[in-house]
């Protein structure tokens, strides 16, 4: 029998022996570290030796018998079991023969470095973790910063231990899996020196939506545990997998995050907090080079194992080195079948009562159970809402049972996020106040469907959930487009089988993400007001040039729009806040006056040709540049959003190009009625045209749609809008333009989305929410 094993003799086909975890550590060292994937040795204590272990010991008689009383259903019962199998586990002695064979494979591993008692983390790893369909993440134990071979020994026994931890039992029966028929190995690995440097987790699919095509990178200071405990927000980079693969540095999203402690080495073992010093935590935990090595080694990963993968990596600060220390497969995802797509609508008006972090796509919605600490478990009844501070894996029996999750800490990597997620629980984390202001028994519905913003409503508030087989989804002649305002409900959208997105609003990056007027941030060393002056500091706390922080935000969010359906075409609008919107930004007073009108004021292609706000404009067409050429996204045009004459209209697009945007295509909106009256020479400025249905409507038939008392009179199915429309379609196709519309017009005005198809509209662009109904509706018109 084979007690102990190094990891240079392991392959994946070994799992039997040494366990899910083992064997892709040795799997990689074996076939991945010729093509530059750096993994730290060690051993692995195989089954053989848990089998022995328990045989010599006569424990698994003792442990079925244990487990004849056991009551799934009760909380109480599986805390009593689990108590008296880990010390039946732990009463037991190493023979002589596994005991020698532990020791001596750690004297191996500290002569193979050079050093006597060699720090490793100890790891469980059981023949059925890291499956695909059920990972076992964080239920079993590890140990770190062991160092000597009574330590070792010590915490390989207390590893066995733990394949019978509450969370172990209650995860083995939610997934199915006996209780007996598994062994669990142990692996023992040379630490990575990260409480001096930095350490993180990464995927190779966007965890939130399933979308492939990125690398999802997390990253701390200090020992990667504190990630999964949600008190501290890491540092979170996307890299777009199709361009990295083609040379392009494509970090197309770098977030700052809240990193404010960290795990190091304790003086007699094991690890310790420390505080991050304030200048050290307003600074990214890795370099731009350090991601793209990670990234690069995650598609070779992902490559090699043919499916998604959950890694951990650690940079060593003693060498500067990166390491990867556990790569497994994604089981959200990755698993399911079918190429489904849902959509929910809640049924209300209400305003939400709190809000947080959504995880998940799901609603959720029962009564609420406050529990603030882990030794009141028992209280938690299934259907409940679990309120708490934070999870850990103790948590894990209570989870599983519960409706919806809500804690006050955390974010889309903290263990309530992951376990939900896993779990398929409706999960919002970081409500900051969740057990203050939700009471037990309180009724309450957690909304997780629209995107990252999690709401949680007062009552039962109804919804409907629509479900789509996007295999049966119909081909149209007449393209059906996106329109996508959120970065974040991007890669959501993905899925849908669209010709691509039709119109990207820049608004909400601008409000949202920048959320400074962009002069401001130009003359940010001019400016005098130290209220305004302190806020933008605040804001943009990552740049010294606070021009930075508007052209990054700006290409970020550009960039994940573009890349959710590369190499489809991205039609990405120029900027077009009114007035009244400016000026509700920060610093924004300084810049903008009042308008009586902003719908037909100081907008659109009027503002790139102004002299005072042209530096602004210039930023805008920096940001697109970089979304272009550095991260390699050559599917996105723009487009000129209010165009008012010819005159406007040359001078921008020679703007345009004269700020770098050589070859990028050039659409003009079609909204107000200049453009469709002079179709032909605005035709022959642009690439093409898009009608703007909203603005169109207003100006054609006199009516300003911000006012409440005219709104029975704006109407986009008037027949002077329709008449307008036809004749502008028939001109646009005589000059061979391409034309299409982007507005909800088509998806909700009965009968209009006929009107256009008859009338030969290129494309339509709706929203994901309502492109489904839409391509039906199209291709049963075609037919006719």
């Amino acid at each position: 029998m084979k007690y102990t094993v190094t990891y240079e003799k392991i392959s994946s086909k070994d799992i039997l022996l040494v366990g899910g975890k083992n064997a892709s550590l040795g799997e990689m060292i074996k076939t991945l570290s010729k093509k530059g994937v750096s993994v730290p040795s060690g051993f692995a204590v195989t089954t053989d030796a848990y089998w022995e272990f328990l045989k010599a010991n006569n424990i698994e008689k003792e442990l079925r018998d244990i487990f004849k009383k056991y009551n799934r259903k009760s909380t109480k019962s599986l805390r009593e079991t689990g108590k008296k199998a880990r010390e039946a586990v732990m009463r037991g002695k190493f023979p002589k023969d596994i005991e020698e064979a532990i020791r001596s494979s750690y004297r191996e591993i500290s002569q193979k470095y050079s050093k006597k008692n060699i720090s490793v983390a100890v790891r469980s790893s059981a023949v059925c973790e890291d499956a695909p369909d059920a990972s076992f993440a964080g239920q079993f134990e590890t140990f770190l910063n062991v160092s000597g071979e009574d330590e070792v020994l010590k915490y390989v026994k207390e590893c066995i231990a733990s394949s019978f931890n509450d969370r172990v039992i209650a995860y083995r029966e939610e997934k199915k899996v006996p209780h007996f028929k598994f062994a669990l190995s142990v692996g023992v690995q040379k630490m990575v020196r990260s409480d001096l440097s930095s350490s993180g987790i990464m995927f190779t699919l966007d965890t939130e939506s399933g979308f492939r095509d990125i690398v999802l990178i997390n990253s701390i200071f200090g020992i990667g545990e504190m990630i999964v405990q949600g008190s501290v927000t890491p540092d979170e980079f996307y890299v777009f997998k199709p361009t990295l693969k083609k040379g392009y540095p494509a970090i197309i999203r770098k977030d700052l995050g809240r990193k404010v402690k960290k795990y190091v080495y304790g003086k007699k073992g094991g690890l310790k907090e420390e505080k991050v010093s304030e200048n050290q935590a307003t600074k990214f935990s890795i370099t731009d080079e350090e991601i793209l090595t990670l990234a690069k080694w995650a598609v070779i990963i992902e490559k090699h194992y043919k499916r998604p993968q959950d890694i951990e990596w650690a940079k060593d600060g003693e060498t500067g080195e990166l390491f990867i220390v556990q790569a497994r497969p994604e089981t959200i995802h990755a698993p399911r079948r079918g190429n489904k797509y849902f959509e929910y609508e809640m049924e209300t008006q209400k305003k939400p009562i709190l809000t947080g972090i959504a995880v998940g796509e799901k609603v959720g919605k029962g009564k609420v159970r406050v529990i603030k600490d882990v030794n009141e478990i028992e209280k938690f009844k299934e259907g409940d809402v679990l309120v708490t501070k934070m999870t850990d894996p103790d948590w894990v029996s209570i989870m599983r049972l519960a409706s919806a999750i809500i804690t006050d800490e955390g974010g889309k990597t903290a263990h309530a996020s992951i376990v939900g997620r896993e779990l398929g629980v409706p999960t919002i984390v970081g409500t900051e106040k969740g057990t203050k202001v939700l009471k037990d028994k309180m009724m309450v519905t957690v909304d997780c469907t629209k995107g990252l913003n999690g709401r949680i409503y007062k009552g039962d508030v109804p919804y409907l959930v629509k479900e789509y087989n996007l295999d049966k989804v119909p081909s149209t002649k007449t393209k059906v487009m996106l329109n996508i305002g959120t970065p974040e409900m991007a890669f959501r959208a993905s899925h849908l089988p669209s010709f691509g997105v039709g119109l990207a609003r820049l608004e909400f990056i601008l409000a949202e993400k920048v959320r400074v007027h962009p002069l401001a941030l130009y003359h940010y060393e001019k400016l005098k007001d130290k209220k305004i002056k302190n806020e933008i500091k605040k804001i943009t706390i990552e740049h010294s040039d606070k021009k930075e922080h508007f052209i990054k935000e700006l290409a970020e969010g550009v960039a994940q729009i573009a890349s959710a359906i590369y190499p489809r075409e991205a039609v990405i609008r120029l900027s077009d806040f009114k007035t009244n919107e400016y000026r509700n930004l920060v610093g924004g007073s300084l810049y903008e006056g009042e308008e009586a009108n902003p719908m037909i004021g100081f907008r659109g292609a009027s503002r790139y040709l102004n002299e005072k706000f042209y530096p602004a404009f210039q930023m805008e067409c920096m940001a697109i540049k970089r979304a272009i050429e550095v991260f390699g996204l050559s599917n996105i045009s723009v487009m000129v959003p209010f165009c008012r004459s010819l005159e406007e209209g040359r001078e921008v697009k020679k703007r345009i190009r004269k700020e770098g945007l050589k070859k990028t295509k050039i659409y003009v909106m079609a909204e107000i009625p200049s453009n469709l009256i002079l179709a032909k020479e605005f035709g022959a400025i642009f690439d093409g045209f898009s009608i703007g249905s909203n603005d169109l409507s207003q100006l054609v038939l006199g009516v300003d749609r911000d006012n409440a008392l005219l709104s029975k009179k704006y109407d986009e199915n008037n027949l002077a809008i329709r008449r307008v429309v036809s004749a502008f379609l028939k001109e646009a196709k005589r000059i061979n333009k391409t034309v299409g519309i982007c507005g909800e017009a088509p998806a909700i005005i009965p009968g209009f989305v006929e009107f256009l198809v008859e009338n030969k509209v290129d494309y339509v662009s709706v929203n994901p929410d309502s492109f489904i109904q839409t391509v039906k509706k199209i291709s049963k018109i075609e037919k006719k």
